[in-house]
């Protein structure tokens, strides 16, 4: 009996060795396939009819498939890359001429008043598309890395010191402020992409601001966020289109007679989702509304990706 135990013991003890040195075995040689997936120098053993082997030979057709759709992913991207700086490039010199030729003809004075006021129309027509192209070109190359955000820690006053007050502003008659002091607050962003998104902000705000109202922006700061309000007393959005404003190409119906393509809102919140910040608005109808940006206070890993 005491022969059997001492048999049964041994078979046991052999078999939870086997077991374990398979199960060591497998799992190095996971190591090593992960590692030289992860370096791009994997390659699949010869073929045996075991676990690891199918195993080795589904990472190897997946591990392939995926080299081969960042190839395609590479090259659709070039020719992306391509295509905006052709479109760039092309459409300079002819939008710029439009707007010479149109700014000319306003100037001649053998012109009568109906002439005068075509002109006027194709200059701002001109205008208008070079806007457009411009924002569609800025919106290429953002979203196909061939211009990408790189946030850094910067104060946030330098942000706020780089924002122009419209032209608009003083004609329509709103007043535009800055209030607070941010001098001690600092955030990570990409400086001259941030500008522009707040300054997209703050152009909206006086266009959709009648005479007479207000432009303030203000920061408030958090434990992990820089927040910059844009707060005005114009027009003000209705609940059901706060959730589309920032799509491409989306303008409300009651502002169709404004200038504009519908492109900042959407650029503004692109600009901010690559650095690891974000958007949002809250607003009352006839009575104004608030832009809100996020800056975060510490860098994120993928923060400027894409």
């Amino acid at each position: 009996m005491k022969i059997l135990c001492l048999m049964l013991l041994i078979f046991f003890c052999i078999f939870t060795w086997m077991i374990f040195y398979k199960t060591a075995r497998l799992m190095s040689r996971l190591d090593e396939m992960l590692d030289s997936a992860v370096s791009g120098t994997f390659q699949e053993s010869g073929y045996r009819e075991d676990m690891l082997s199918r195993l080795e030979a589904k990472m190897y057709r997946y591990l392939s498939v995926n080299r081969q759709n960042q190839r395609e992913m590479v090259k659709e991207r070039d020719a992306v890359k391509t295509l905006v700086s052709d479109i760039s490039h092309q459409t300079k010199t002819p939008v710029a001429n439009m707007l010479l030729y149109a700014q000319l003809l306003q100037e001649n004075e053998s012109l009568d008043r109906e002439a005068e006021k075509i002109a006027g129309l194709i200059e701002a027509q001109a205008e208008k598309l070079h806007f457009l192209l411009q924002s569609l070109i800025r919106i290429s190359r953002l979203e196909n890395g061939i211009l990408t955000v790189l946030p850094r820690e910067n104060r946030v006053q330098e942000l706020l010191d780089g924002l122009v007050c419209p032209a608009e502003a003083g004609v329509k008659g709103v007043k535009y402020q800055i209030k607070g002091n941010a001098k001690e607050l600092s955030a990570f962003f990409d400086r001259k992409w941030t500008l522009e998104a707040l300054q997209n902000l703050v152009d909206n705000g006086v266009k959709y601001t009648p005479g007479g109202g207000n432009v303030t922006v203000s920061v408030q700061e958090y434990e992990m966020f820089i927040r910059i309000d844009v707060r005005d007393t114009g027009i003000g959005i209705s609940e059901e289109e706060t959730a589309r404003i920032f799509g491409r190409f989306y303008r409300s119906p009651r502002v169709q007679d404004e200038k504009g393509v519908g492109l900042g809102l959407y650029l503004t919140r692109a600009i901010l989702s690559r650095q690891g910040g974000y958007v949002k608005v809250s607003s009352v109808l006839e009575e104004g509304s608030v832009f809100s940006m996020f800056l975060p206070k510490e860098p994120m890993a993928d923060m400027g990706q894409g």
